[in-house]
């Protein structure tokens, strides 16, 4: 088994063996396959074809979707867990599709890339050039995010919601950071949110 991506691997860490968990923008299902190892009923939606025929190839319950128009066909509360993982950038209406992951699970992860990482930042600023690093990987017009967005950003975003963070994470590669200054020194950022 190939080794987990960073935030992958912390929410594989805190999410309860046993528990019912809807991957939200699965990929090939490499999140599912270990909480599957552990017990979980998991189960996933994902955009990209490919990738759905990857991940049920694994023998994963998964169905192509997308998080902006599908999520509304799920009952309220059915899962424990619902997890977007690099995906929130890259909704639509990143509004609705929250929403939409607090009426579905009982407690909610979700990773994004911090696009005020000091790198970033450094990079905008005296490049003058929209940023290529390991969490944002390719070309401006080459993305899939949509919508940039910071670790500040998401906070306010929760709040204003009244959503509750319980957990927070935040990672710059797989070196965890604290949460002092994380928002200029984090790359990546891990929440578990419940309403």
């Amino acid at each position: 088994m190939s080794e987990l991506r960073p935030d992958l691997a912390v929410i594989a860490d805190h999410v309860k063996p046993g528990s019912r968990v809807l991957d939200v923008g699965c990929g090939d299902g490499e999140l599912m396959a270990v909480l599957r190892a552990r017990g979980c009923d998991a189960r996933g939606i994902e955009i990209d074809r490919s990738n759905v025929s990857v991940a049920v190839g694994r023998g994963l319950s998964v169905i192509q979707g997308d998080a902006d128009t599908d999520l509304v066909n799920y009952p309220d509360k059915a899962f424990d867990y619902a997890i977007l993982s690099q995906t929130l950038q890259t909704a639509r209406a990143p509004d609705k599709v929250l929403e939409e992951l607090m009426r579905i699970g009982q407690r909610a992860f979700v990773s994004f890339p911090n696009f005020a990482y000091w790198r970033v930042r450094l990079s905008l600023a005296w490049g003058g050039r929209m940023p290529v690093t390991p969490a944002l990987p390719v070309s401006w017009y080459e993305t899939q995010n949509i919508h940039q967005l910071t670790i500040d950003d998401f906070r306010a975003f929760v709040r204003e919601r009244g959503i509750t963070v319980e957990q927070a994470w935040f990672l710059t590669g797989s070196r965890r950071r604290g949460a002092a200054a994380a928002n200029l020194r984090a790359e990546h950022a891990v929440f578990l949110v419940k309403r």
